[in-house]
């Protein structure tokens, strides 16, 4: 007779579905998450008691067991047998060792694995978003610092691939901090997010138990509880804000990268790699290679992966406890922290070593009439002309200068005052030495004394304000780390106190 599909004689877990799926979300809790487990379940214990779900008599000795479990289980050594089904179930089987079933059991009052779970996820992502924050306010600090060394130092600006406007690289530099000073202000907002506790939403609608959530929120070091329970254990949008705020951080930072990497070309040349950041070629003795950018753009553009990916994995997703949301994503999401804090320790090594060659930014300005946009806005102030009026003289000028290879300070005089005869019928009031001083680089900068514009005010009023920007940031970074801090201490003292210890 075959046999029905009540009377079903196969053991969990079946082989392939232990080394596929059980085996790597075993070792994937041992890397990631033992020490989230074990704040969760001390400080769960410390709730079931102080609300007096659990006596003295109860809790003192579930948090004597949980002590000598940390003490005597190694886990860095454990192998997966398939004995039980995951690390909780681990735990879970070492406390009926110490305590027998029943009073074992009770840790597990009005909690379940879909409110732990989200729990140690948010935990283990505020265990790196951190760090991740701390290396983006080094890099904001070093981009301030090198803008305001840089603040003077004239390049060429570029759009569309071809030499449009000098500036200096301190305004450039600064417009690369002022992007990541507002993708830092999106990480903070996805950390808020991840900031807010799952712990006693249970499986779905929370418990019918006494329970305090607002002190398991204080207890594992979150602002305060996520509020809806089925949100809590539904909403991945923790998931998303950070890992979409970390695909804009290494987005816009490979632009960045992308231009160091065309600035340095030969052809361009106007950054200068200093030699510790340079390889040879094995053949060619005459290259310098500044390989650390090529490594900082696949960096960057790994991250982005990553952290794209783990959008991707999360859309069409039903709003619930889902597995496509847990272990083994959030590990493989783990690796943008990974790519992402060396791309950044790198960038802020570099950017400080980084210097422009004068010489050759000299010469593509000369050879690029960049400056002739200014002649045009002087015709304006100056001689009182239309403004198409002027650029269509300017436009003349440059075309005359490009034509003889010529430099337009100092060869473009007489074609501008011809182009201006014939446009205007009658001659300029600007001289020779007043041309060459409009044309400049230094006054096309200088008159540029806007709000944002790169002349040395404005754009050192811009650093001052970046600077705050920095300071508020580690001010608040600092407030998060006292209270993290403070938590785990506070969880310790309640914790000793059911183990008796003085």
């Amino acid at each position: 007779m075959t046999a029905g599909p009540f009377n079903d004689s196969s053991v969990f877990p079946n082989p392939v579905y232990k080394e596929t799926v059980l085996r790597p979300l075993f070792d994937g809790a041992k890397d990631h998450h033992v020490e989230g487990f074990r704040r969760i379940d001390r400080a769960h214990l410390v709730m079931l008691h102080e609300t007096g779900i659990l006596t003295l008599d109860q809790a003192r000795p579930i948090a004597q067991a949980l002590e000598a479990i940390d003490h005597e289980l190694d886990v860095s050594t454990l192998t997966y047998t398939g004995e039980v089904e995951d690390f909780f179930f681990l735990i879970e089987n070492e406390l009926h060792a110490r305590l027998g079933p029943d009073l074992a059991g009770r840790l597990h009052t009005a909690r379940s694995r879909n409110d732990i779970d989200h729990t140690l996820f948010k935990l283990g992502l505020k265990h790196r978003i951190d760090p991740l924050l701390e290396r983006l306010a080094r890099l904001a600090e070093t981009f301030a610092s090198v803008a305001e060394r840089e603040s003077s130092t004239l390049i060429v600006a570029y759009t569309h691939g071809q030499p449009a406007q000098p500036t200096v690289f301190g305004h450039y530099l600064a417009a690369v901090l002022e992007t990541l000073l507002r993708d830092i202000a999106r990480l903070e907002a996805a950390r808020d997010i991840v900031d807010r506790s799952p712990m006693g939403a249970a499986a779905i609608t929370t418990s019918g138990f006494p329970i305090d959530r607002d002190l398991m929120a204080r207890l594992l070091g979150f602002i305060r509880p996520l509020q809806n329970s089925y949100g809590c254990i539904a909403s991945i949008d923790y998931i998303t804000a950070t890992y979409s705020a970390i695909e804009l951080v290494f987005l816009h930072l490979g632009r960045f990268i992308q231009d160091l990497q065309f600035w340095t070309s030969f052809e361009v040349g106007q950054v200068y790699v200093p030699n510790a950041f340079v390889q040879i070629s094995s053949i060619m003795p005459q290259k310098r290679n500044p390989v650390p950018i090529e490594h900082m753009r696949h960096l960057a553009s790994q991250t982005v992966g990553r952290a794209q990916a783990m959008l991707t994995i999360m859309h069409n997703t039903p709003f619930t406890d889902m597995n496509d949301s847990e272990g083994e994503s959030q590990g493989f999401g783990y690796g943008a922290f990974e790519s992402g804090g060396r791309l950044l320790d790198l960038l802020t090594a570099l950017v400080p070593a980084l210097r422009i060659n004068p010489d050759r930014v000299r010469q593509n300005i000369r050879r690029s009439c960049i400056t002739v946009t200014e002649l045009a806005d002087s015709l304006v102030r100056r001689e009182r002309l239309s403004f198409r009026e002027a650029h269509e003289i300017a436009a003349d000028v440059s075309r005359a200068v490009a034509a003889i290879g010529g430099d337009i300070a100092a060869d473009g005089y007489e074609a501008f005052h011809e182009a201006f005869e014939r446009s205007a019928k009658r001659p300029s009031t600007i001289d020779r030495d007043q041309f060459a001083e409009i044309v400049s680089p230094e006054n096309f900068v200088a008159v540029r004394d806007r709000f944002g514009g790169p002349a040395p005010r404005a754009l050192s009023q811009a650093i001052a304000g970046y600077n705050e920007e920095i300071s508020d940031i580690r001010s608040r970074m600092q407030e998060a780390a006292r209270q993290t801090d403070a938590a785990g201490q506070d969880l310790q003292i309640r914790f000793n106190a059911l183990l008796g210890a003085r």
